[in-house]
């Protein structure tokens, strides 16, 4: 027979378990009033990026496919008995997918910035004293 196993935890996931208490739920903040209109454009435009990023890694993906298609000679070329569409998938496509996640993130904040500066939320952009 094999020797007993035996659970460790340390001393304070001990104590968190024998309590079996969970922390308070903290109620949201009610939300003040939204402009409403300004929200539709924000979402526009975003929404008018995201079509912008997925049309970009569409034609990337696609595009390498249709390379590969296009010119079999990728395939045939082996640099160190690998081919070299291989290698284009597994070296060039993921610093580019990167790149592009990078260049969607970035503009994506650049356009909540921007609404941010033309209708800015009471309370916000205002100095402390």
């Amino acid at each position: 027979m094999s020797p007993r196993r035996e659970k460790l935890t340390s001393p304070q996931t001990r104590i968190a378990l024998a309590r079996g208490n969970r922390p308070v739920q903290h109620l949201l903040p009610i939300p003040g009033p939204v402009d409403t209109e300004a929200a539709r454009r924000l979402f526009h435009a975003q929404r008018r990026a995201a079509a912008r990023t997925v049309a970009l890694l569409s034609v990337l993906l696609f595009g390498m496919s249709g390379a590969f298609a296009a010119f079999p000679v990728l395939g045939e070329i082996r640099p160190g008995g690998v081919p070299l569409s291989w290698l284009l998938l597994m070296v060039a496509v993921y610093p580019l997918l990167f790149v592009l996640a990078l260049w969607h993130v970035r503009s994506a904040e650049r356009i909540e910035e921007r609404a941010e500066r033309e209708h800015p939320k009471p309370g916000h952009g205002e100095r402390e004293r």
